[in-house]
C-alpha cells in the first residue's frame, strides 16, 4: 500500500503489547471484536467495530497517531492523523 501519504512515521517506536486484550475492557469485564496495538507506546486497544472503541479513544487521549491490527494473519497500519493505511 502506498504510505509516503502518512507524515506520522517518526513516532512509530519498537513496542510489545502492553496486555493479552484490549486493556480498557480487562479492567470493565466486557468484550471485544479485534484488536489494535498502539505503535507509539504499545497500548493495546479495541476497534471501532467493538462497542467501547478503546483504540480510538486512546488515540484522541493521547494523540498516538498508528495503530496495527493485532489480529493473526493481519500485518496493516492506520494512521488516525492522515487517514492512511498500509501493510
Amino acid at each position: 500500500m502506498y504510505r509516503a501519504a502518512c507524515t506520522h512515521l517518526d513516532q512509530i517506536k519498537p513496542v510489545k503489547p502492553l496486555t493479552d486484550g484490549c486493556e480498557e475492557c480487562l479492567k470493565l469485564g466486557d468484550d471485544w471484536v479485534h484488536l489494535r496495538l498502539c505503535l507509539t507506546c504499545g497500548h493495546v486497544g479495541c476497534c471501532d467495530d467493538s462497542a467501547n472503541k478503546h483504540a480510538t479513544k486512546h488515540f484522541h487521549s493521547k494523540h498516538h497517531p498508528i495503530i496495527q491490527s493485532l489480529e493473526p494473519g493481519e500485518d496493516w497500519k492506520w494512521c488516525y492523523v492522515d487517514k492512511v493505511g498500509w501493510e
